[in-house]
């Protein structure tokens, strides 16, 4: 394995331990198939990226963001670019929507599973 791959996926694995309470919230009722019966994995890596939240059936990447992320919006923008151009749909959400409008997000999460479902044309 490529040390840029194993260095991936042991900060995937540090990630895992030690998520932010948005992170912990939102693994809470996307885990176990509880979302519309797809399977999420929590911070996976994904070439030189690791995703918060993955789901390779729906082929959704779900990023969550927080006040950190106004410092990082060009590494952000190029993860975002890097999924989007391997076929990935990527919603970003807010910290604070998790903590305060959790039925929300689940739905923005839910609707964007459902256009995976969509035939393309």
């Amino acid at each position: 394995m490529p040390p840029k791959q194993e260095l991936t996926r042991d900060t995937a694995r540090r990630l895992r331990s030690d998520q932010t309470n948005p992170e912990n919230r939102l693994w809470s009722r996307l885990r176990a198939r509880q979302l519309e019966g797809f399977k999420f994995r929590r911070q996976h890596s994904i070439g030189p990226f690791v995703a918060d939240f993955f789901c390779l059936e729906a082929k959704l990447g779900v990023e969550l963001d927080g006040s950190q992320h106004a410092d990082q919006l060009e590494d952000d923008e190029r993860r975002t670019e890097f999924l989007r151009d391997a076929g990935y749909k990527v919603p970003r959400i807010w910290n604070n929507e998790v903590i305060n409008e959790i039925d929300e997000v689940l739905q923005r999460i839910a609707d964007a599973l459902e256009q995976s479902r969509q035939p393309t044309k």
